[in-house]
């Protein structure tokens, strides 16, 4: 059997292209930023419950931790506790820091939906956060679902 000798040079280049293709392939693997994350509920004219039942009143919403370009759904339940109809809207104060209010946006399903007198309706909440965000690892936000006459 006939072994060929491998130049010093060919086994530098294969070596360094490995290290290359590892540091590469390492920082690809590695690259993520988690935040932290928090809200109130705060509802006016209306009551919000973690189950459908409308038994548990639902007074702060806790999304754990989310990684940039990640989208987080959430549900609770809108319940109509006034005496008429109402109309949904939901808005958000009190971000903090500042800064995080546009790279992490918080929606929902029921903008402008009505509820009649007792009617309840699950709604879902859609916290989603920039690939592109720096500089934030933590965050917090007020929650606020109103009902409209």
């Amino acid at each position: 059997m006939m072994l060929r000798k491998i130049s010093r040079g060919a086994i530098i280049a294969i070596v360094m292209i490995g290290l290359i293709l590892t540091v590469t392939t390492t920082g690809l693997l590695s690259v993520s930023q988690s935040i932290q994350s928090s809200g109130t509920v705060t509802a006016i004219n209306l009551g919000v419950y973690s189950d459908s039942g409308c038994t548990i009143p639902k007074t702060s919403l806790d999304w754990g931790t989310i990684s940039p370009g990640n989208t987080m759904t959430s549900t609770v339940y809108v319940k109509n506790t006034g005496n008429g109809a109402v109309t949904l809207s939901m808005t958000k104060t009190g971000w903090d820091p500042a800064g995080a209010n546009g790279p992490i946006t918080l929606t929902w399903n029921r903008e402008s939906t009505t509820l009649s007198v007792g009617q309840s309706v699950a709604a879902v909440l859609t916290l989603s956060v920039s690939s592109g965000i720096s500089g934030i690892t933590t965050f917090s936000v007020n929650i606020v679902i109103t009902g409209t006459g």
